[in-house]
Protein backbone atom coordinates (compact mmCIF):
# COMPACT_ATOMS: atom_id res chain seq x y z
CA UNK A 1 0.00 0.00 0.00
CA UNK A 2 1.40 3.39 -1.00
CA UNK A 3 1.97 6.41 1.21
CA UNK A 4 -1.22 8.36 1.72
CA UNK A 5 -3.49 5.49 0.72
CA UNK A 6 -6.67 5.45 2.74
CA UNK A 7 -8.24 2.09 3.48
CA UNK A 8 -11.97 2.01 4.15
CA UNK A 9 -13.12 -0.63 6.56
CA UNK A 10 -15.81 -2.99 5.35
CA UNK A 11 -18.99 -2.59 7.39
CA UNK A 12 -22.21 -4.44 8.03
CA UNK A 13 -25.51 -2.72 7.31
CA UNK A 14 -29.18 -3.09 7.91
CA UNK A 15 -31.19 -2.01 4.88
CA UNK A 16 -34.70 -0.87 5.70
CA UNK A 17 -37.66 -0.38 3.44
CA UNK A 18 -39.38 2.91 4.22
CA UNK A 19 -43.17 2.54 4.16
CA UNK A 20 -44.37 -0.20 6.51
CA UNK A 21 -40.97 -0.59 8.18
CA UNK A 22 -39.92 2.89 9.31
CA UNK A 23 -43.22 4.70 8.92
CA UNK A 24 -46.85 3.68 8.80
CA UNK A 25 -48.23 2.77 5.38
CA UNK A 26 -51.67 3.94 4.43
CA UNK A 27 -53.53 0.67 3.73
CA UNK A 28 -56.52 0.77 1.38
CA UNK A 29 -58.30 -2.39 0.19
CA UNK A 30 -55.47 -4.54 1.57
CA UNK A 31 -52.74 -2.68 -0.32
CA UNK A 32 -50.12 -0.39 1.27
CA UNK A 33 -49.49 3.16 0.05
CA UNK A 34 -46.91 5.76 1.12
CA UNK A 35 -47.89 8.85 3.09
CA UNK A 36 -48.92 11.65 0.72
CA UNK A 37 -47.16 14.39 2.71
CA UNK A 38 -44.92 15.12 5.67
CA UNK A 39 -48.11 15.76 7.68
CA UNK A 40 -49.16 12.11 7.07
CA UNK A 41 -45.73 10.76 8.07
CA UNK A 42 -45.93 8.66 11.24
CA UNK A 43 -42.90 6.75 12.49
CA UNK A 44 -44.01 3.31 13.66
CA UNK A 45 -43.84 2.35 17.36
CA UNK A 46 -40.50 0.88 18.40
CA UNK A 47 -38.61 2.11 15.33
CA UNK A 48 -36.43 4.74 17.01
CA UNK A 49 -35.31 2.48 19.87
CA UNK A 50 -34.75 -0.43 17.47
CA UNK A 51 -32.54 1.66 15.19
CA UNK A 52 -30.57 3.00 18.15
CA UNK A 53 -29.89 -0.60 19.24
CA UNK A 54 -28.64 -1.46 15.74
CA UNK A 55 -26.38 1.62 15.68
CA UNK A 56 -24.99 0.68 19.09
CA UNK A 57 -24.22 -2.79 17.67
CA UNK A 58 -22.19 -1.15 14.89
CA UNK A 59 -24.53 -1.42 11.90
CA UNK A 60 -24.92 1.21 9.21
CA UNK A 61 -28.61 2.00 8.73
CA UNK A 62 -29.72 2.60 5.17
CA UNK A 63 -33.27 3.06 3.95
CA UNK A 64 -33.89 1.75 0.43
CA UNK A 65 -37.28 2.65 -1.00
CA UNK A 66 -39.24 2.42 -4.24
CA UNK A 67 -41.32 5.55 -4.82
CA UNK A 68 -42.92 4.88 -8.23
CA UNK A 69 -45.75 7.39 -7.68
CA UNK A 70 -43.29 10.06 -8.88
CA UNK A 71 -42.93 8.33 -12.27
CA UNK A 72 -46.70 7.76 -12.34
CA UNK A 73 -47.34 11.49 -11.84
CA UNK A 74 -49.24 10.87 -8.58
CA UNK A 75 -46.58 12.33 -6.25
CA UNK A 76 -44.03 15.13 -6.50
CA UNK A 77 -40.36 14.32 -5.98
CA UNK A 78 -40.03 17.35 -3.68
CA UNK A 79 -42.61 15.89 -1.29
CA UNK A 80 -40.81 12.53 -1.19
CA UNK A 81 -37.55 14.37 -0.47
CA UNK A 82 -39.23 16.42 2.29
CA UNK A 83 -40.43 13.15 3.89
CA UNK A 84 -36.83 11.90 3.77
CA UNK A 85 -35.50 15.07 5.39
CA UNK A 86 -38.04 14.56 8.19
CA UNK A 87 -37.03 10.89 8.62
CA UNK A 88 -33.34 11.82 8.75
CA UNK A 89 -34.13 14.36 11.49
CA UNK A 90 -36.16 11.82 13.53
CA UNK A 91 -34.14 8.62 13.06
CA UNK A 92 -30.43 7.68 13.17
CA UNK A 93 -30.28 6.71 9.47
CA UNK A 94 -26.97 6.95 7.62
CA UNK A 95 -28.52 7.27 4.17
CA UNK A 96 -31.75 7.00 2.19
CA UNK A 97 -31.62 5.67 -1.36
CA UNK A 98 -34.65 6.03 -3.62
CA UNK A 99 -35.87 4.56 -6.88
CA UNK A 100 -38.37 6.92 -8.49
CA UNK A 101 -39.06 4.60 -11.44
CA UNK A 102 -42.01 2.37 -12.29
CA UNK A 103 -41.82 -1.22 -13.57
CA UNK A 104 -42.10 -0.07 -17.20
CA UNK A 105 -38.83 1.87 -16.82
CA UNK A 106 -36.90 -1.44 -16.40
CA UNK A 107 -34.30 0.21 -14.18
CA UNK A 108 -31.78 -1.70 -12.09
CA UNK A 109 -32.52 0.30 -8.94
CA UNK A 110 -36.19 -0.72 -8.60
CA UNK A 111 -36.65 -3.47 -6.04
CA UNK A 112 -36.75 -6.51 -6.41
CA UNK A 113 -33.56 -5.81 -8.38
CA UNK A 114 -30.59 -5.13 -6.09
CA UNK A 115 -29.40 -1.82 -7.58
CA UNK A 116 -30.18 0.41 -4.58
CA UNK A 117 -28.50 -1.97 -2.16
CA UNK A 118 -25.47 -2.39 -4.41
CA UNK A 119 -25.18 1.39 -4.79
CA UNK A 120 -25.18 1.71 -1.01
CA UNK A 121 -22.58 -1.06 -0.71
CA UNK A 122 -20.23 0.82 -3.03
CA UNK A 123 -20.87 4.18 -1.41
CA UNK A 124 -20.42 2.94 2.18
CA UNK A 125 -18.05 -0.09 1.81
CA UNK A 126 -20.67 -2.60 2.94
CA UNK A 127 -20.16 -6.35 3.16
CA UNK A 128 -23.48 -7.68 1.85
CA UNK A 129 -22.91 -11.16 3.31
CA UNK A 130 -22.82 -9.60 6.80
CA UNK A 131 -25.84 -7.39 6.17
CA UNK A 132 -29.62 -7.62 6.46
CA UNK A 133 -32.67 -6.33 4.59
CA UNK A 134 -35.89 -5.63 6.51
CA UNK A 135 -39.01 -5.16 4.42
CA UNK A 136 -42.75 -5.59 4.46
CA UNK A 137 -43.27 -6.64 0.83
CA UNK A 138 -42.05 -9.35 -1.54
CA UNK A 139 -39.94 -6.82 -3.49
CA UNK A 140 -37.88 -6.09 -0.37
CA UNK A 141 -37.21 -9.76 0.35
CA UNK A 142 -36.18 -10.48 -3.22
CA UNK A 143 -33.98 -7.36 -3.42
CA UNK A 144 -32.18 -8.43 -0.26
CA UNK A 145 -31.71 -11.98 -1.55
CA UNK A 146 -30.54 -10.67 -4.95
CA UNK A 147 -27.96 -8.49 -3.18
CA UNK A 148 -26.69 -11.32 -0.96
CA UNK A 149 -28.19 -10.16 2.36
CA UNK A 150 -30.11 -12.07 4.96
CA UNK A 151 -33.74 -11.00 4.79
CA UNK A 152 -36.54 -10.34 7.25
CA UNK A 153 -40.18 -9.88 6.27
CA UNK A 154 -42.48 -7.89 8.53
CA UNK A 155 -45.73 -9.67 7.73
CA UNK A 156 -48.81 -7.47 7.46
CA UNK A 157 -50.82 -9.88 5.26
CA UNK A 158 -51.19 -7.38 2.42
CA UNK A 159 -53.29 -8.41 -0.55
CA UNK A 160 -50.37 -9.10 -2.89
CA UNK A 161 -48.30 -11.99 -4.08
CA UNK A 162 -45.90 -13.80 -1.80
CA UNK A 163 -42.14 -13.58 -2.36
CA UNK A 164 -40.60 -16.09 -4.74
CA UNK A 165 -37.59 -16.05 -2.43
CA UNK A 166 -38.49 -16.93 1.13
CA UNK A 167 -37.22 -14.58 3.84
CA UNK A 168 -34.74 -15.88 6.38
CA UNK A 169 -37.15 -14.76 9.10
CA UNK A 170 -40.76 -13.55 9.25
CA UNK A 171 -41.79 -11.26 12.11
CA UNK A 172 -44.66 -8.96 13.07
CA UNK A 173 -42.66 -5.79 13.88
CA UNK A 174 -39.31 -4.07 13.54
CA UNK A 175 -38.73 -4.77 17.24
CA UNK A 176 -38.83 -8.53 16.54
CA UNK A 177 -36.68 -8.08 13.42
CA UNK A 178 -33.97 -6.29 15.40
CA UNK A 179 -34.04 -8.92 18.15
CA UNK A 180 -33.43 -11.58 15.49
CA UNK A 181 -30.59 -9.60 13.88
CA UNK A 182 -28.84 -9.06 17.20
CA UNK A 183 -29.06 -12.79 17.98
CA UNK A 184 -28.27 -14.04 14.45
CA UNK A 185 -25.07 -16.06 14.17
CA UNK A 186 -22.32 -14.63 12.00
CA UNK A 187 -21.95 -16.13 8.55
CA UNK A 188 -19.20 -18.65 7.84
CA UNK A 189 -15.85 -17.12 6.89
CA UNK A 190 -16.43 -13.71 8.41
CA UNK A 191 -13.87 -14.14 11.17
CA UNK A 192 -16.39 -13.91 14.01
Amino acid sequence: MGIGTVTKSIRSAVFLDRDGVLNRSVVRNGKPYPPASVDELEVLPGVLRSLVRLKEAGFLLIAATNQPDVARGIQQREIVEAIHVALLEMLPLDDILVCYHDDDDHCYCRKPLPGLLQEAAGRHSIDMAKSFMIGDRWRDVEAGKNAGCRTILIEYKYDERSPRALPDMTVSSIVEAVEWILRAPARQGDGS
